[in-house]
């Protein structure tokens, strides 16, 4: 599409009003005037006159952009017209092009594309076009469309194209055409991104661990025709329930939204467009702005592209969207497919072969550089993007936000908003028309006891607390019915941040069970099993001390190579109230069964110390070499000793295991009440402490202030009062000013020196007579009275060491300060010169 010369407008001008009507074709529809409400919203804003009027380079772009029109309407009438000059907010015709600024902020939130899109769909309200098949007749700047928050989708594409484009991503805006629940931001058929990502995780999660030297499996002998087809049968299965499921879902849209919509392929609708090649983009993709979610550039939601635009230049789509965007090439220097308007060096130009280039014009070279420099787009006219911390921090309107997807729902809220810390809230619903609600998953931030998440399912009556790391005791995630203790529950831990090595442990009323790693006594399992307690009424939130009967311990320990098989426990079982104790030892690696030694405890074993013990009643074992010598009695007997004390660790560790979750219990009950929140000391407005040691900072500066003021009065004012405030200080006045002063000053520093000297003579004075006390009374004191005495003294020493001190250093400096007040009334210009001969 070559450029039209100002001699040849005259051949399409009838041609062109014929078409033009058409070009400019509106559906009737009330409208309100988007100015009006503008200053409705925002009221009345002094714009720069960049705003108001137009550089000449930017009218030539706009001469330009009209000609480009013209010429496109008569080439294809069929189609919609293009976004070129839409009105800004002073109602002044500007390119679209001019409209963007990119602009790279300071907010590290806002450098990566996925947050940045996801900022501008939290943080502004969605406006739908009107009308919802053609392109509006206002485009306002980025910076008026985040004061205002609220715009359409060629605001939010053309806002989050600003910012994608000042952190140095290859973008665009692109104006086409979207099905009705993009348009409408309908998410109600969408599954929410958050429980995409949770499937994604509990995927990961289920795939086991990669082992490069692995011992291969048992081959099972099996047919693999009947394992294909059973595998074939279960996959057919599987594939009807989930048509079965989607006919469902698909009538149950139907009875909700209604039938197909009419306008299907009508509604204009902007996104942007992400190119590959820079910030190590690999492949092309579409972001609407609504939603802030990625696509791939063939996905069926996107109907037809009819334009797209940067900074730099304007393309025409020339593709056919029959099917979509799925077969559109996104090579913007291929002319055939992409009609530029400006033209630039970037874009490539069409090579012909060798046997055509006698088609092709001869040109000078003078003639095609002329041709390449033509015109480049004009600067941006908008005022820098600027976006306050506080509105990064808001996200969104007002600080909360509702989306609602398929069977969920999702709450979003700014940090502090809640006084419990809840910044997200996601609500599962088992029905489409969200009747009854199964899972309720709420996020939290800036928590003091590091709680993360918290899933409370409606199925099962659990509760799930995820903490981060930095929790007291290492906790990760708590899983509970109940808020009482000895009722059901099962506690994560961080293995690596404990002493103990716990990671895991589950607690019913009859038992406990836990999991340890890496302890250096290789113990991995401890299960308690404990009687039953006799019911009684429990008050809610209080908790017994009275801990349960221990019937049972078991433990288990890994293998320790440093130790011969026989030697080293596996597993050793406590049973407390039969008075038995179960060894059984680790598996020789060239046998297939293990020791195994059973102690039947006599009756007050360790009250006697005189008590006959016969070990061969007492020790049954099962030897696995019938050839290997028996264990001595003496090893025997101390092994039981040993295992006796184990016992008694092993009940002390259950009884702290309990108190822990007593303990752990009581926290979180009082943590629940007080819903304390951590408040970063750089954020004085929210930081009460921080506010309080301003306010302190403040009055210290004041009462330094007030202290400098008293110390700067007026030194002659009591002398001049003496004498009636003399109007006028002559220079008997000023002798009589001069005399007196030196003399006060002289006495003043004689009475302090006469002060310390009698606190030192007074001092001195009774540690004499102290000392002729303790002469007198000497053979009669007591150890007490002694070391009383001897403090004292040396008290008494110290007290006269400082004041001799002090009456040194004060007959040192008083000649100095008399010197330098007699010369500070020399140097006072109210005396200087009737003291200048004297």
């Amino acid at each position: 599409m070559d450029l039209l010369e100002e001699s040849d407008e005259d051949v399409f001008r009838d041609e062109d009003e014929k078409v033009s009507k058409k070009g400019k074709f509106r559906v009737s529809a009330p409208k309100v005037d988007q100015l009006e409400l503008l200053s409705l919203e925002i009221g009345t804003l002094s714009y720069p006159k960049s705003y108001q009027v137009n550089t000449p380079k930017e009218e030539k772009m706009l001469h330009y952009a009209e000609n480009f029109r013209r010429q496109y309407i008569y080439l294809y009438p069929d189609r919609k017209p293009l976004l070129l000059n839409p009105l800004n907010e002073c109602r002044v015709e500007k390119f679209v092009s001019t409209t963007l600024r990119p602009t790279l902020l300071k907010h590290e939130e806002l450098y990566n594309w996925k947050d940045c899109a996801q900022f501008v769909a939290d943080f502004l309200i969605v406006d739908p076009l009107d009308p919802i098949n053609d392109v509006p007749e206002y485009l306002f700047s980025p910076t008026t469309f985040l004061k205002r928050q609220k715009g359409n989708c060629f605001d939010f594409s053309n806002l989050l194209c600003s910012l994608l484009i000042g952190t140095g991503y290859d973008t665009y805006c692109v104006s086409g055409y979207a099905v009705k629940e993009m348009c409408l931001v309908d998410e109600t058929r969408e599954i929410c991104p958050l429980l995409k990502e949770s499937d994604q995780i509990n995927k990961e999660q289920e795939k086991p661990p990669m082992k490069k030297y692995s011992v291969k499996p048992v081959r099972e002998l099996k047919s693999k025709f009947e394992m294909k087809q059973e595998a074939r049968r279960l996959a057919e299965e599987k594939a009807e329930e989930e048509r079965k499921q989607k006919e469902l879902d698909y009538l149950a849209d139907l009875k909700i939204k209604g039938t197909h919509d009419v306008m299907h392929g009508l509604r204009v609708h902007c996104w942007v467009l992400v190119l590959s090649g820079k910030r190590e983009v690999p492949e092309n993709f579409f972001i609407d702005p609504f939603t802030g979610n990625s696509y791939e550039t063939t996905n069926e939601r996107f109907l037809g592209i009819e334009s797209i635009w940067n900074h730099r230049n304007y393309w025409v789509n020339m593709q056919d969207c029959k099917f979509g965007c799925k077969n559109v090439v996104f090579d913007l220097g291929d002319p055939v497919k992409w009609e530029y308007m400006l033209p630039d060096s970037d874009n490539s130009q069409v090579v012909l072969p060798e046997s055509y280039e006698y088609l092709v014009d001869e040109v000078d070279d003078d003639d095609e550089k002329e041709l390449e420099k033509i015109f480049d787009m004009p600067p941006s006219w908008v005022q820098p993007i600027v976006i306050p911390v506080k509105d990064i921090e808001t996200r969104c309107p007002k600080g909360e936000k509702i989306i609602q997807y398929k069977k969920a729902n999702l709450e979003k809220y700014a940090p502090y908003l809640n006084i419990d810390g809840m910044v997200k809230r996601l609500i599962e619903y088992e029905d489409i028309e969200c009747t009854s609600f199964v899972k309720v998953t709420e996020w939290y931030a800036n928590r003091k006891d590091m709680l993360e998440r918290i899933e409370r399912n409606m199925r099962t009556r659990t509760i799930t607390e995820h903490f981060k790391n930095g929790r007291y005791m290492a906790v990760k995630r708590h899983i509970y019915r109940s808020s009482e203790p000895e009722t059901d529950r099962t506690l994560k831990y961080n293995s690596r941040l404990r002493v103990d090595g716990l990671v895991s442990r589950v607690e019913t009323p009859a038992e406990m069970t836990e999991k340890f790693k890496n302890r250096p006594d290789f113990l991995i399992y401890r299960q308690t099993i404990f009687a039953k307690r006799m019911r009684k009424v429990r008050l809610p939130g209080v908790f017994h001390l009275n801990y349960r009967t221990i019937l049972k311990i078991t433990e288990r320990f890994a293998r320790n190579r440093k130790k011969p098989a026989h030697e080293d426990v596996a597993e050793q079982v406590f049973l407390i109230t039969a008075e038995h104790i179960h060894l059984t030892y680790h598996r020789e690696d060239d046998r297939i069964t293990a020791l195994k030694r059973e102690f039947a405890l006599p009756p007050n074993l360790m009250q006697k110390d005189d008590q006959e013990i016969n070990m061969e009643q007492i020790v049954v074992t099962f030897e696995v070499d019938p050839l290997a010598k028996p264990c001595k009695n003496v090893v025997l007997y101390q092994t039981m000793m040993d295992l006796l004390k184990t016992q008694a660790a092993s009940m002390q560790s259950v009884r702290d295991s309990e108190h822990e979750i007593r303990e752990f219990l009581k926290d979180r009950a009082a943590e629940r009440k007080a819903n304390e929140l951590i408040i970063s000391v750089y954020d004085t407005e929210r930081n009460e402490k921080a506010k309080e040691h301003r306010k302190e900072q403040l009055r210290l500066e004041e009462e330094q202030r007030l202290r400098r003021a008293e110390e700067e009065l007026d030194y002659l004012a009591p002398f001049l009062a003496r004498l009636g405030q003399p109007r006028r200080i002559t220079k008997k006045v000023a002798m009589t000013l001069r005399n007196d002063c030196l003399t006060d000053m002289k006495q003043r520093l004689i009475d302090k020196a006469n002060l310390i000297q009698a606190r030192f003579e007074k001092e001195a004075m009774e540690l004499q007579n102290k000392q002729q006390w303790y002469q007198q009374n000497q053979i009669f004191m007591t150890k007490e009275d002694e070391q009383a005495y001897l403090a004292y003294c040396s008290e008494a020493m110290f007290r006269i060491h400082i004041l001799e001190m002090r009456l040194n250093k004060h007959k040192e400096t008083a000649p100095i300060k008399y010197l330098e007040l007699e010369e500070k009334i020399r140097k006072d210009p109210r005396l200087a010169k009737k003291l200048k001969n004297c």
